[in-house]
């Protein structure tokens, strides 16, 4: 176990990182075995296994940064602090939350992934405006210092810096995806992509929630603040995943659709509160997970089935026939209506499943 720790502690190497991945899923394969299986005469040692895993991956704070560590008062973005704390467009998207970190390379990297989740105009305004406020006091992007997220594509998400202000920028990266020795999936795989993009996410957004039923029923839930319920919803995650790869491989079209759509609510069941804008960087990315589920819909119905998924949006009153265990904000949107659709609305040969949201208080 300590040269497993010692190399998943290497910077920037793939040995590491085909690791980190080959460990989260033969921590999944466990999970789902020692649940199918509890009465086997090895479980108490695979319970022993699964703790020294859970301890191995468990992530260390999030060391996204390699700046200097100023004192707040000293802090050379700290107009792009008060600039961004004090808009009110922002503040209409984000909710009134100031920003919290305490370094100039962590407030970069915080007022970034803040903008994903506001509309792609607004965010590239705001983008241009903090490199802008960022030049100013001797730091420019930079594009070859970037944190690597896995996914289906290469993408840069924003820059890092360099010179007066040092600091990490975020990418998606596809090779870990694509590497052969990958166990569980490829780059065309998109649960499998999702499922390793968010194990990463989680671990340097604080600001990330939950609202998946199955984990916690009742509330929008803080990954941060609660680790035990992000281990649950991880988990989850991972359960979902495996049961739309065995569905793909029976490729019984209902089997498919019915596990895709438990997949899609998994994945747009991590939400932000006030939950992303539809058509922010986030919201694209979840969206990707629907288009899918439209093609698996599309499939079931040329296969003789008679299926009507629909994303529920608008004003709550009109919808919520249709769902059920929703969740109500009182920040973020426009009152009384959607804020995001967790889980489609589904009627398949007659059998209806209804959907759930997250909706704006009427106050």
């Amino acid at each position: 176990m300590q040269h497993l720790h010692q190399l998943l502690e290497i910077k920037n190497s793939e040995l590491a990182r085909l690791l980190r991945f080959s460990l989260y899923g033969l921590e999944t394969t466990l999970n789902q075995a020692r649940a199918e299986f509890p009465l086997d005469p090895g479980a108490k040692v695979c319970d022993q296994v699964l703790q020294e895993l859970h301890n191995l991956l468990e992530p260390a704070p999030p060391q996204q940064n390699t700046g200097w560590e100023d004192p707040p008062d000293e802090l050379k973005l700290n107009h792009l602090r008060e600039a961004f704390n004090s808009d009110s467009e922002l503040n209409y998207y984000l909710g009134n939350s100031q920003l919290q970190s305490q370094t100039d390379s962590d407030l970069w990297n915080e007022i970034q992934r803040k903008l994903l989740r506001v509309p792609e105009d607004l965010a590239a305004s705001w983008q241009q405006r903090t490199l802008d406020m960022a030049e100013k006091v001797g730091a420019i992007a930079d594009n070859s210092n970037l944190f690597q997220l896995p996914f289906i594509r290469d993408e840069i998400i924003y820059p890092g810096l360099s010179g007066t202000v040092q600091t990490q920028g975020l990418s998606l990266y596809q090779q870990a995806l694509s590497n052969p020795q990958n166990p569980q999936g490829n780059a065309f795989d998109l649960p499998a992509a999702f499922l390793f993009l968010y194990m990463n996410f989680i671990e340097i957004d604080p600001d990330l929630h939950h609202a998946l039923k199955s984990v916690f029923s009742f509330d929008v839930v803080s990954l941060h603040s609660k680790p035990e319920q992000r281990d649950q919803y991880i988990d989850a995650l991972s359960d979902r995943f495996q049961r739309t790869q065995k569905a793909e491989k029976n490729t019984d079209p209902l089997s498919i659709l019915r596990a895709w759509i438990d997949m899609d609510e998994a994945i747009h069941s991590l939400v932000f509160v006030p939950p992303a804008e539809r058509y922010s960087w986030w919201g694209k990315l979840q969206h990707e997970s629907r288009r899918i589920l439209k093609k698996v819909a599309d499939e079931a119905i040329n296969a003789g089935n008679e299926v009507r998924i629909r994303q529920l949006s608008g004003l709550y009153a009109d919808i919520c026939a249709l769902s059920k265990g929703d969740l109500q904000l009182d920040c973020g949107g426009i009152p009384s209506e959607v804020l995001t659709c967790l889980r489609v609305y589904a009627r398949i040969n007659q059998e209806e499943s209804p959907g759930r949201v997250i909706f704006r208080s009427s106050r």
